[in-house]
């Protein structure tokens, strides 16, 4: 089994808020340089690690994690809409093989994905039905928020499970670093938007729609400093990106839940996705970074960070 790994911020505001043209630039030569990487490295599979922004998992039953054997994407955002090329038969095996090495795991045979799943797709391959794929959400918004050593420990466990599949795998982990934004929680809300968490209920076009302009307007008002969220945070970034680079992986299972909040904001827990996706990574061997950037942009309520990762090669 050959494996490497990528790690991609993404953000709902990217081409409809953008910052500075240089800053802009710097991130597509960044994601250009994960582009030439992932073309070389040829995968054949794709485990995606991804959280959600109740698009597709809600409070009615919120798991730590699940993997996908079907998936099918709301095109919220913007985003593509539409069935992802799920490889259903890798999927059952890689749960199996992530149950028999004893980290409980749910697996939905419906899951509902949304643009935090279909942007790394869209960015890197061209679109969500280009390479087979193998979907995995591991939440990072609806509290209570489980232990951190235990998304180590899927990682982990999901990337033991893929060596046995004889395949070039891409472990991918989308999401943002140190953000903010205005994501609805559940404590104190009121009924309509209790409900709405609760249950899942789909939103009309119109409500939808609202719901974006408001994270558009978020966002314009974080980068124009009149606002209340939590500041990005480009020392913790730092270190999180410092810890994979190290391989240092266990580091992470010190990281409490409340300090990860404290330093990053309502949302740096979508680091977990980038977590188990080096996990996974390092489970099949040592590895190496080939690639790493990084810049804090308001503009996108996002520290955005890329970066490449692969095996180190055997003498």
């Amino acid at each position: 089994m050959t494996a490497a790994a990528v790690g991609l911020s993404h953000s709902p505001l990217i081409g409809r808020n953008d910052p500075a043209p240089e800053v802009l630039a710097a991130v597509e030569d960044a994601v250009d340089t994960a582009r030439t990487f992932v073309r070389a490295f040829d995968p054949d599979l794709v485990v995606l690690y991804a959280p959600d922004h109740y698009n597709g998992f809600f409070y009615r039953e919120m798991p730590p994690f699940c993997l996908g054997t079907d998936a099918n994407a709301v095109g919220d955002f913007g985003s593509s809409a539409g069935p992802l090329p799920v490889d259903a038969d890798d999927a059952r095996a890689l749960a199996r093989g992530v149950l028999d090495r004893g980290v409980d795991l749910t697996v939905s045979a419906r899951m509902t994905v949304d643009h935090g799943f279909v942007q790394p797709l869209e960015v890197l391959f061209g679109g969500i039905d280009e390479i087979p794929v193998v979907p995995v959400f591991v939440n990072g918004v609806a509290t209570p928020l489980g232990p951190v050593g235990r998304v180590r420990a899927l990682g982990a466990a999901l990337g033991e499970a893929a060596a046995a599949l004889d395949r070039r795998v891409l472990f991918l982990g989308s999401g943002g670093l140190s953000h903010d934004p205005p994501v609805p929680v559940l404590e104190g809300a009121p009924p309509r938007v209790a409900d709405a968490l609760i249950d899942g209920h789909p939103p009309t076009p119109e409500q939808r729609a609202r719901s974006e302009q408001r994270v558009l307007e978020a966002g314009r008002d974080y980068a124009a400093g009149s606002t209340t969220m939590t500041p990005i945070n480009p020392a913790w970034d730092n270190l999180v990106l410092d810890t994979f680079k190290s391989g240092r992986l266990t580091d992470v299972d010190r990281w409490t839940v409340d300090w990860m909040g404290a330093e990053g904001g309502g949302s740096a827990h979508e680091v977990r996705t980038w977590i188990a996706a080096f996990a996974s990574l390092a489970a099949t061997g040592p590895y190496r970074m080939t690639s790493c950037f990084y810049a804090p942009i308001p503009e996108w309520i996002a520290g955005f960070a890329v970066a490449t990762a692969e095996q180190e090669p055997t003498s």
